[in-house]
This record gives C-alpha cells, sequence and structure tokens, in this order.
C-alpha cells in the first residue's frame, strides 16, 4: 500500500506487539484489560495484539462441523496465483443451515507492510481484510464473519482461492501465518434453514490464473457479461471497493495543481469518490465509499492496539437491481459495470450478484418505468487562501434520484422503486508546504427500496453516515531515518436499517451499527533510531448483534495496551434516536 514518500518510509518501521488469543467474531479484549501499561512503554517498542469493542459472530446451538480450509504461510506471494484449494461441505454437516460462519486467524513477525487479503469461493469475494503490521515477536489477530448468504455456493464443492500479497527480503521479513476455518451448523426445529439467494454471480475475472478481483486504474471501470435466469425475479449486487497507491486515502486528497505544489506530501484527484453500477451502459446504483485507513496509514501508532475502523473485515456495499430484473430476464447477456468515479489512482473492485427467480414460472418478463440517475454527480470545489500561505479547499456533492421497475411472476406484477439522497461536504485546510492538513469530511445518505405486490407496500430503508476527522502535522521529513509524524483521527460509521410492511405499520429497526474509532498517534526518528513514539486511542460500539440484541461496549487504550474496557446495557431504540442525530 503505497503513497506519499513519507507514508512509503513509514510503512517499513517494525514495532513490537504483546501476544493475547483472541476469540469470536470481534477482535478480543485482553484479559488484563484495565490494568496501567508498562512503564516507559510506547507502541513502537511494546503493544498488545489488536482488539476491538465490535460484537461477536452468534453462533447457534445446533450440530456443526468445522473445516479448515486453509492452514499456509504466506511468504513472497505478491504477483503470484492465490493459495487455491477445493472446499468442500463436511458429510456430516451437508445443510441445510442455519448460519455458515467464517474464521481467519493470522499472524506475522518480523518487518512488514499491511497487505490486502480476500477469501474466494467460487470465484465469489465472501472476506476482504487487509493485515496488521508486526515487529520481531510478532502479532497475531483473529476476525469472524457471517457467510451464510452464500450457501447456495458453499452446498457443492468449489475452488477456494486465499489472496495475500507479500513481499519478502532482506528488509521486509515479515511472513503470514493464516489459518481459515469454516463452521457450517445445521439447521432444526429451533433454528431454521436461511433464507438465501437462488443463485449467485460472480463479476470477477473467475478464469483468470490470479484472485477473481479487478484492479481498475483512474478513469477505469470493470465489465462482466452476464446472462439472467429467465425466470428472474430480484437482484442484488454486493460490491467491494478499496483504494490504493495515492487513493488509500482518497479524502484528504486535494486538487492536482495544489497537490504539484508538494507531491512528497499530497495527492490530487480531490476527495470526492463514488462507487457506481451500470447495466448494459445505463447507470443502475451506486454507493459511497468507506474511508478506510490501513493498519499502517497516517501514523501506525494510531491504530495500535484498536484498529481503524474497516480495517480487518472490510464491509461491502448493496445496490439494489431489481427494478431491471425484468429486462434481463430476457436470455440475452447484460453487461454489469463497477466504477469507482473520481478515482485518481488504482482501486481494487469486485462483486457477486445475489439473483431470486420464480420457481413456478419458467419466465417473467418487465421493464424499467423510471431512471433518473445520471452518470456524472455534481461537484462544487472552492479554494480560499489564508493570510497564513494555507489554502482552504470546500468540495461538496448532492445526489437524488430514483429507479422504478416492475416484473411479471407467477404471483402478479412486481413493482419496485429505489430511491437515494446523499449529502457530502469535505472541507481541507492545508499549509504552504503541504506538510499540515486539518480534513473534516461528511458524508451520509438514505437508500428506501420499495415494493408493491397486489396491492401491498413493502418499505425497506437504509441509512448511512461516515463522519471523518483528520489533523496530520509532519514537522520534519528527511528521508526514512530522519522524520517526525503526528497525527488526531475520529472515524464514525452509522448504519441504521429500518422496514415497514403495509400501510398502516410503523417503522421496525431491522439493525444499527454506531462504531467510533477516536486516536491520536506520534513516532519520531532521527539517524534511523525511533526517538518518540506515542499513541492513544478510544472506541466506543452502540449497536444490535446480528441476532438483534442491543450491544454497547467501549474501549480506551495509551500507549498500545488497553486501559478501559466496559459493557454496559443498552436499549436498541435510543441507539438509534443517537445515532440519526448524526
Amino acid at each position: 500500500m503505497f503513497r506519499h514518500r513519507w507514508v512509503r518510509a513509514l510503512r517499513g518501521i517494525a514495532v513490537a506487539s504483546a501476544s493475547i488469543a483472541l476469540v469470536g467474531g470481534a477482535l478480543a479484549a485482553p484479559a488484563y484489560a484495565g490494568t496501567a501499561p508498562i512503564p516507559g512503554s510506547n507502541p513502537a517498542v511494546d503493544y498488545q495484539d489488536p482488539v476491538d469493542a465490535l460484537p461477536p459472530v452468534s453462533r447457534p446451538d445446533t450440530r456443526h462441523c468445522a473445516v479448515t480450509a486453509v492452514e499456509h504461510d504466506f511468504g513472497n506471494t505478491l504477483g503470484g496465483p492465490p493459495y487455491t484449494t477445493t472446499l468442500t461441505p463436511p458429510a456430516r454437516c451437508e445443510g441445510p443451515w442455519n448460519k455458515v460462519v467464517l474464521d481467519w486467524s493470522a499472524d506475522v513477525k518480523g518487518r512488514q507492510y499491511d497487505r490486502l487479503a480476500a477469501v474466494f469461493v467460487g470465484g465469489a469475494e465472501v472476506f476482504r481484510t487487509s493485515t496488521a503490521e508486526p515487529d520481531d515477536d510478532g502479532v497475531s489477530w483473529h476476525v469472524a464473519k457471517d457467510i451464510t448468504e452464500f450457501a447456495p455456493l458453499l452446498k457443492d464443492p468449489q475452488k477456494l482461492q486465499l489472496e495475500l500479497g507479500n513481499v519478502v527480503n532482506d528488509t521486509y521479513t515479515g511472513v503470514y501465518g493464516v489459518k481459515l476455518t469454516i463452521t457450517y451448523y445445521q439447521a432444526d426445529r429451533r433454528h431454521p434453514a436461511a433464507a438465501t439467494a437462488d443463485r449467485i454471480v460472480p463479476l470477477g475475472d473467475t478464469g483468470s490464473t490470479g484472485a477473481p478481483w479487478m484492479n481498475v486504474g483512474k478513469g477505469g471501470s470493470t465489465s462482466t457479461s452476464v446472462t439472467f435466469p429467465r425466470n428472474l425475479t430480484g437482484a442484488r449486487l454486493e460490491v467491494y471497493a478499496r483504494g490504493g497507491g495515492c487513493d488509500e486515502q482518497w479524502f484528504d486528497a486535494v486538487p492536482d495543481d495544489l497537490a504539484a505544489t508538494a507531491p512528497d506530501y499530497l495527492c490530487g484527484g480531490g476527495p470526492y469518490r463514488e462507487v457506481q453500477v451500470a447495466v448494459d451502459g445505463r447507470p443502475a446504483g451506486l454507493a459511497q465509499p468507506y474511508p478506510v485507513v490501513y493498519s499502517g496509514g497516517i501514523v501506525p501508532t494510531l491504530w495500535r492496539p484498536v484498529p481503524a475502523v474497516d480495517q480487518f473485515r472490510t464491509e461491502a456495499y448493496d445496490v439494489d437491481l431489481t427494478p431491471f430484473a425484468g429486462e434481463l430476464a430476457d436470455g440475452r447477456p447484460h453487461a454489469v459495470a463497477i466504477t469507482p468515479y473520481g478515482a485518481a489512482d488504482s482501486w481494487t473492485v469486485d462483486g457477486s450478484l445475489f439473483l431470486r427467480t420464480d420457481a413456478h414460472a419458467a419466465r417473467t418478463g418487465g421493464r424499467v418505468t423510471t431512471d433518473s440517475l445520471g452518470s456524472v454527480p455534481e461537484v462544487r470545489t472552492v479554494r480560499t487562501p489564508r493570510e497564513d500561505g494555507s489554502t482552504e479547499v470546500s468540495v461538496s456533492a448532492a445526489r437524488s434520484w430514483r429507479i422504478s421497475g416492475y416484473v411479471l411472476t407467477s404471483k402478479g406484477r412486481v413493482s419496485t422503486t429505489v430511491e437515494q439522497d446523499v449529502a457530502y461536504t469535505n472541507t481541507d485546510t492545508v499549509s504552504r508546504t503541504g506538510q499540515q492538513q486539518t480534513m473534516h469530511q461528511r458524508d451520509h445518505g438514505v437508500t428506501t427500496v420499495t415494493t408493491g405486490t397486489d396491492g401491498r407496500t413493502d418499505v425497506r430503508r437504509h441509512a448511512w453516515s461516515y463522519p471523518v476527522d483528520v489533523d496530520m502535522d509532519i514537522p520534519v521529513y528527511g528521508d526514512y531515518n530522519n522524520y517526525d509524524l503526528r497525527a488526531a483521527v475520529t472515524q464514525r460509521r452509522v448504519l441504521v436499517d429500518t422496514s415497514r410492511t403495509g400501510p398502516g405499520h410503523g417503522w421496525h429497526t431491522d439493525a444499527v451499527t454506531d462504531d467510533t474509532v477516536d486516536a491520536t498517534g506520534s513516532l519520531v526518528r532521527t539517524g534511523g533510531v525511533v526517538r518518540a513514539a506515542d499513541g492513544t486511542s478510544a472506541e466506543r460500539y452502540r449497536g444490535t448483534t446480528d441476532a438483534g440484541a442491543c450491544y454497547s461496549r467501549s474501549l480506551e487504550t495509551a500507549h498500545g495496551w488497553v486501559t478501559g474496557d466496559r459493557r454496559t446495557p443498552c436499549r436498541v431504540a435510543d441507539v438509534v434516536r443517537e445515532a440519526l442525530k448524526g
């Protein structure tokens, strides 16, 4: 993950870590949480393994079988084929399943960059992550993910690929040891079989010798030809999109001419990005990307031991293509394209289609009746010079669109309308030399999907908010052995899913996430020796578990160690009310 010159240097910095056991779906807190840090400790010398406040993945109390799919060391693998094996469901747990859980456990020691990684089953990306940065003593971490939605692929033997491009040489010595386990939980009377799509179609390059995901450069797009089932009734596209190079932290990018004045510190292209989806060249939906930060991003000591939001379990974005289902069911191939709009550098993108079909009809049909989504957003940029020589750059954008269509099914005509409203602002004050940036970004919106059948109307609503504040300062940057890095970062992710069935019914909360990480970090090296390093952070998670229960947990850290870990009772209604305040 390469970015500015100073970021390329700091990625090679090795730091130390103590070892702890990690369990559950989130990164678990150590048993000694709440104790004081070791005297004189700092996150460049001694820090504990990653820990976060997220709720664990729940696991039903049913008969289950665990399959160790991968147990492999990833050494000098960059540019080579992914690790490949065959994933076969165990005979004792052949399904149907109430749940399927993926467990990722990894360790690394020595010196190494953070790396992007992913797991593919049958060509479909089921898990995306990035790795921790180690030291000679090593770090280890564990992440779990519910992958039940991929059950249509999992029921048969499939090719499983694990992509983790790594470099090992005299300088970068860290080898990533990865163990991947898939656990299948059988359905029973108390735990019914999970409802899933009828068919899954990956959009990646499944015929290549490399990983199926696709790399897209500035101004580029992907395009995959898909022939849909003739009895199609619904389609959902799950999209992954993550920037690299100068777009690794796209949210602090500035206009090209301003970036050219300080190329060692600034990236160009401006900060606005959106992930666009098109069907046969026609705009079909979009998603706002989350401002992800890798474990070595900005200042590495920011994320020790609490990782940035989305760092180890990258969330995909959903784009509902059901308004197009009637036209896609014509038996002809259709082009589905993904575009990281505004990209100034490379993006790694991928997608999987989740398709629903009509079990009582050989064919369906229909058409799109409304599509007001334009392919080019209106982005407004205002630059204001300041007396001290700095420049304030304000960027704003807004989207409001609607797509409607219908499908003629065995149950009659089914109409679907997808509406979305997006509001975006970014204000960035950049010093004359580019060594200081103070950035505030606010990105929020609502997607509403309305389905009508025989006079009945069902509505699903997804609201999101991605605020991020970055205050970074690089007083000194001479070379790899001489620099001074300082930063404060606050990230928040708010997701609220609600639904309403039939007229006169109130809104029901299906899921809510309100996750905030607030961190400060510094790192000073002189003559090749670390002279100072420190970090503090706090994470507060309030939301629902995957079982719908309210979950509230707060972590506090100092000098690379957890100093506070609290679980408190909560009410879902209160969490939603606070989350929607923004």
